[in-house]
């Protein structure tokens, strides 16, 4: 069965001087304009498209990449706004525009403004659409995550508190602003763990690692460190939280359980004033 909106797995039944023909099952098939094409295509080739309707509601592939499909969400940004229909963004298909309805806008939309919308399908007339109302696409399957699990997130806003994201394409979680030791970006996809869900259902997350991965990472970072400056640095477990910011992106906590976790392994040496690996 097709899927509009995502890609789909379809090979080529027949060719034609504009393009070629792809059997979508049950007599049904959908065009590939010859710009997708390579040079000398096949009938019985497998192409991995891109499936959605044009202007006219004819179904069409494509070779492109959007910036997003039906069930995901994303930040676009409106090209037009047309006074009846909606306004139009940006989802990186080039012959046609990704409309938002007026009736699916969260604030009145406005030609170049950057807002995060929700990809979905219309029933009736199976064309591709999104709203920014993205609440009411969250949550609507209940949260099925173990603590320390890696979720990947999407930043949509700063609340008072901290970051609202979207995790996975499917739940609401909030990243505490008192647990950041840098502040991610509206409309950065950062990698986060579960801390807690909530009995509503949404997700409590972090950015630090809870579960030690942090530190094995952080601990291979200091390797290289150490190694690109002839086996010894100067930063150490005593120096100021800042430096250690600077240098590693961590707070001193972290840093230091790095530390310890090597010279546990005994792959550096500690010295007043500096670590070196061990052996130098």
């Amino acid at each position: 069965m097709i899927k509009i909106g995502n890609y789909n797995k379809l090979k080529i039944s027949r060719l034609a001087d504009f393009g070629a023909y792809l059997d979508a099952g049950n007599g049904v098939e959908i065009l590939i304009p010859s710009r997708y094409l390579a040079e000398a295509p096949e009938v019985g080739q497998e192409l991995d498209v891109f499936v959605y309707t044009d202007s006219e509601d004819r179904l069409i592939a494509s070779t492109e990449h959007p910036f997003i499909q039906v069930g995901q969400f994303a930040f676009l940004q409106v090209v037009d706004v047309h006074p009846r229909m909606g306004a139009f963004l940006d989802w990186g298909i080039t012959a046609k525009d990704l409309l938002c309805p007026f009736n699916e806008q969260r604030t009145r939309m406005t030609k170049g403004g950057l807002y995060c919308v929700y990809a979905y399908l219309d029933d009736a007339t199976k064309r591709v659409v999104c709203s920014s109302k993205i609440e009411k696409y969250l949550g609507n399957v209940y949260p099925n995550y173990r603590p320390h699990q890696i979720v990947e997130a999407l930043v949509v806003r700063r609340t008072e508190i901290g970051y609202m994201a979207i995790v996975n394409n499917l739940h609401a979680g909030m990243i505490y602003v008192d647990e950041l030791i840098a502040h991610p970006e509206i409309g950065q996809t950062v990698t986060a763990y579960v801390k807690k869900v909530r009995d509503d259902g949404k997700l409590d997350l972090t950015m630090k690692d809870t579960n030690g991965r942090r530190a094995h990472s952080l601990a291979d970072a200091i390797l290289e460190y150490l190694t690109a400056n002839g086996g010894v640095g100067t930063i150490t477990d005593k120096s100021s939280p800042d430096e250690i910011a600077t240098k590693f992106g961590c707070s001193k906590k972290d840093f230091k359980k790095a530390v310890g976790l090597l010279y546990k392994e005994r792959k550096i040496d500690l010295k007043p004033g500096k670590m070196m690996l061990t052996g130098k």
